[in-house]
């Protein structure tokens, strides 16, 4: 007998459709449910792809919870849409999608009213930098400099300007006078086997990978840091969440230095997400 109807959507955002469809056959044959997930294109080194795909999402009757899950992990410095492509994708991308969402989330907030949730994927790695960058004046310019780029640093500064963005957005939203109530974190899902070190290579690269199997998580084991988020609870607004429960930021985040850095860097993030959407600022 097959399981009962659900009146629930999930989406999958993908930049290649082809492990999108091949993701979606694996969940309705392991849950033996269809027409429950779509497969959507999303490219985060596009901003054209991140807005149309954020103007068909408020085509959707609702959106109960976001959980920006994707990043970027690579060792060659390349641009995209004017930043070093890490930098794009994890961070700037990554909050223009977020922002261009609020007002869905809003919307559905408040015509159902009910809590609703925006989530993202950090990393542990933020502890491992405390960002050289922050000494320049513009420090998305400064990423974005190939002469002086450390791009074995890169990943772990991007989790860093991450968190520091999602914590200010959480500060934003929690005093905001706009309708609707949004819970907004970040999660740490551990070291997990994925293959977002596929474009690694060298000895760097082989010695983690066999750091990712002695230890790692594998993607079911992970996923469960995000479904965690992805609840809402009253208490991870705000918050680094490790392990299913509220965890503790790096002691840099966590200085005056870092504090001051953090409202700093979400000025500069708005003039830029500005620039790519006019009037964006409006949606937190």
């Amino acid at each position: 007998m097959p399981p009962p109807p659900l009146d629930v959507k999930v989406i999958l955002a993908v930049r290649d459709p082809l492990k999108g469809d091949s993701a979606k056959r694996s969940i309705e044959e392991s849950t033996g449910r269809l027409d429950i997930v779509e497969v959507w294109p999303l490219d985060l080194s596009s901003y054209q792809s991140v807005k149309s795909f954020t103007k068909r999402a408020t085509g959707l009757d609702r959106l109960d919870v976001v959980v920006e899950n994707a990043g970027k992990l690579t060792h060659d410095f390349s641009m995209a849409e004017g930043n070093e492509s890490t930098i794009t994708v994890n961070v700037v991308s990554t909050m223009l999608l977020a922002l261009l969402l609020l007002p869905k989330l809003r919307e559905t907030s408040q015509r159902l009213d009910k809590t609703v949730v925006l989530t993202f994927t950090g990393s542990f790695v933020h502890w491992l930098t405390n960002l050289p960058e922050r000494k320049e004046e513009r420090i998305l310019e400064a990423c974005a400099i190939k002469e002086k780029a450390r791009m074995r640093d890169r990943y772990n500064i991007s989790k860093l300007l991450e968190l520091l963005a999602v914590q200010e957005l959480a500060n934003k939203l929690s005093v905001s006078t706009q309708p609707g109530k949004i819970i907004c974190s970040v999660l740490n899902p551990g070291t997990v086997v994925t293959e977002i070190d596929r474009e690694g290579h060298g000895i760097r690269s082989a010695l983690f990978q066999v750091f990712l199997k002695l230890v790692g998580r594998n993607a079911e084991e992970a996923s469960r840091t995000l479904v965690h988020a992805a609840q809402g609870l009253e208490e991870t607004h705000g918050q680094y969440l490790d392990d299913c429960k509220v965890g503790s930021t790096s002691i840099f985040v966590r200085s005056e230095e870092g504090l001051e850095l953090q409202k700093r860097f979400w000025t500069e993030l708005i003039e830029k997400l500005e620039a790519i959407q006019p009037g964006i600022a409006g949606n937190v």
